[in-house]
């Protein structure tokens, strides 16, 4: 992330803003009683997501963001270095897996096509994969000028988490805004 971004997602306005909208998204997913969830950077939506599940994995690839996870939320949940490519986890674990608003930071689309694939080994058969990502616009792009910025395309999502092994797959798509997505692992 480049300097700016750092300070928006680390910004109490926008912890203020996942606390606000987060619950309600969440209030439609069964998550079950184990989530992981990937890429949580400064913990904005983790400080959500430790209110409304009974266990919680984080998986960061930054170590400088999962030391300061580790400091934040290491009492509460296991806080993981590692990358969403190549889960350090075993098959089947988790009842859910999320992830807010990273996928973009993903450089390839093959690296994000991993991730996927992680998600659904690690995933107990009938466990749910969802989360959002932003979707390009003017002000998306500004904010990633010297930054990783390989947005989420909505009319192939649906193909791409088939291919990973996913079913009953839902994307909603608000062009310039947002993507929501949910799969389930087949079982």
């Amino acid at each position: 992330m480049n300097l700016i971004h750092r300070k928006i997602c680390s910004s109490a306005k926008w912890a203020s803003m996942v606390e606000d909208v987060l619950p309600g998204w969440l209030a439609k997913h069964d998550l079950g009683d184990d989530v992981l969830e990937i890429g949580p950077g400064f913990g904005a939506t983790t400080k959500v997501l430790l209110d409304v599940v009974p266990k919680l994995t984080v998986l960061e690839i930054d170590p400088a963001s999962t030391a300061l996870l580790r400091e934040k939320f290491g009492a509460r949940a296991e806080v993981v270095g590692g990358s969403g490519a190549e889960m350090p986890f075993a098959a089947g674990r988790f009842s859910a897996v999320v992830c807010f608003t990273m996928l973009h930071h993903v450089p390839t689309t093959s690296l994000q096509d991993a991730i996927f694939a992680e998600a659904a080994r690690v995933l107990r058969p009938g466990g749910r994969f969802c989360g959002t990502d932003s979707q390009l616009s003017f002000r998306f792009r500004l904010l990633h000028i010297g930054d990783t910025m390989n947005v989420l395309d909505a009319s192939t999502l649906p193909g791409r988490l088939e291919e990973a092994g996913f079913e009953q797959v839902a994307v909603k798509a608000r062009p310039k805004e947002l993507v929501s997505f949910s799969a389930v692992q087949p079982g």
